[in-house]
This record gives structure tokens, C-alpha cells and sequence, in this order.
């Protein structure tokens, strides 16, 4: 799995490089089926703007992709955020797609046909 770290109106030191890719790659690990991670950190330099440091991720998973935006008043911080709110849709994924397997129609309908030729052998034994 590969974390991509690009920028926006910023230049990306490797101090914020490894930062993120700490913050994320704890993340990462929560999910084995995540193929590749990518993060775009963007400053607006308007001074009225309030959150001036937007951190941007695409998480993409065999299932699909997440993609989660955060802004905040420092870099390190809209990182956070963005790990935060990335591990709660990561966990939610895996949550669904777990979910999804346990109630397959294909093993409902396999319980039902081992059940009726449990109670056949019991007819004819008797």
C-alpha cells in the first residue's frame, strides 16, 4: 500500500511528509483490503478565510473508494482531523462489508437445505 503526499500553494517538507504518512498509516492498518492512499495538503492564501489549511485523502479499497476533507487553522492539525475522520469511515466500511458476508442469501438458503436433509435421514432411519 502506497500513501502519495502532494501539494497545493505549499510546499511539502518531510517533516509534514512523514507526519502524514504516520497519521495515516495507522489508519491503513485498521483495513487490509485499502490499495493506495492519496493526500493533497492545500493552503488558501485569501486572509479572510477562516480555515485556511485543508488537508485532502482518497482511500482506495477493492470495494470502492473513501475520500474525506478537513480544514483547520494549522497543517498538523487538519492532519488529525483528517486521520480521525478517516478511521471512523474506514472502520464503518469494514463494519458493512463484514456485515454483508454473515448475511449472504447463499448461506442462508445452505442453512435451510443442511437443516430438511438432517430431518429426511431421521424419516427414513425410522
Amino acid at each position: 500500500m502506497h500513501i502519495h503526499v502532494n501539494g497545493r500553494n505549499i510546499e511539502i517538507t518531510e517533516a509534514i511528509k512523514a507526519y502524514v504518512k504516520e497519521k495515516i498509516g495507522k489508519v491503513a492498518t485498521r483495513y487490509d483490503q485499502i490499495q493506495g492512499i492519496d493526500v493533497v495538503l492545500s493552503v488558501i492564501k485569501n486572509p479572510a478565510a477562516e480555515g485556511k489549511h485543508i488537508a485532502e485523502v482518497t482511500c482506495k479499497t477493492n470495494t470502492g473508494s473513501i475520500r474525506c476533507e478537513e480544514a483547520a487553522e494549522s497543517m498538523y492539525a487538519s492532519i488529525d482531523l483528517l486521520a480521525d475522520k478517516l478511521a471512523r469511515q474506514i472502520t464503518k466500511l469494514k463494519d458493512k462489508n463484514i456485515s454483508s458476508d454473515k448475511a449472504s442469501i447463499r448461506t442462508d438458503l445452505q442453512e435451510e437445505v443442511a437443516d430438511e436433509e438432517v430431518v429426511e435421514v431421521k424419516a427414513i432411519e425410522d
